[in-house]
């Protein structure tokens, strides 16, 4: 990390990286953050991130917040109250189940979530065999995206995804934003 110029507090040194770190292009702007690096309390960066997010987002009609896989940056409450909380996991039980566990650590935590929504990803078969398990999460189906040999070589090939060209996953994925966005009033 920089060294934090003199006159300039540690909060709002770390609030100018955020700021600087925010990527802004014609139709979003973009905020990657990166996981913790090491042991150790987190308390003050979360703290600090819940509050520089919030003021952030308060500039914008629409956030989306994508986090890692897991379940870290739902218990350190760093993205405040979710209007729609989207969970995707692959088409298996165990990550079906690790999707109920994501949204009963965030009801548990007490965040207030407008709506929860299960995404199946890499499906290769019918939704039949896992209605048991995504009936017992609680959340909403909100789509599919099939499986695709060409999503699997493009990742491997580390090209952006916007550049992916498989008609099945494409319209899939824009399915389930419209799903999201139908509703939304255009400025």
């Amino acid at each position: 990390m920089d060294k934090i110029p003199s006159g300039v507090t540690k909060d709002r040194f770390i609030e100018m990286k955020v700021q600087e770190s925010l990527t802004e292009t014609k139709d979003f702007d973009l905020l990657v953050m990166g996981a913790p690096e090491g042991p150790g309390c987190y308390c003050y960066v979360n703290n600090l991130l819940r509050e520089i997010i919030g003021r952030i987002t308060r500039g914008y009609d629409y956030t989306v917040i994508d986090n890692a896989a897991g379940m870290e940056h739902i218990s350190r409450r760093t993205s405040g109250d979710i209007s729609k909380l989207l969970v995707v996991s692959d088409y298996s039980i165990p990550g079906v189940r690790a999707a109920k566990k994501i949204y009963k650590l965030a009801k548990t935590l007490k965040t207030r979530i407008g709506g929860a929504y299960l995404i199946l990803n890499r499906v290769s078969g019918s939704l039949s065999l896992l209605k048991d398990e995504i009936s017992a999460t609680g959340m909403d189906m909100a789509g599919e995206v099939p499986y695709s040999a060409k999503l699997v070589e493009w990742n491997i090939s580390d090209k952006p995804i916007f550049a992916l060209c498989d008609k099945a996953v494409t319209a899939a994925i824009t399915g389930i934003f419209d799903k999201f966005t139908e509703n939304l009033q255009c400025p």
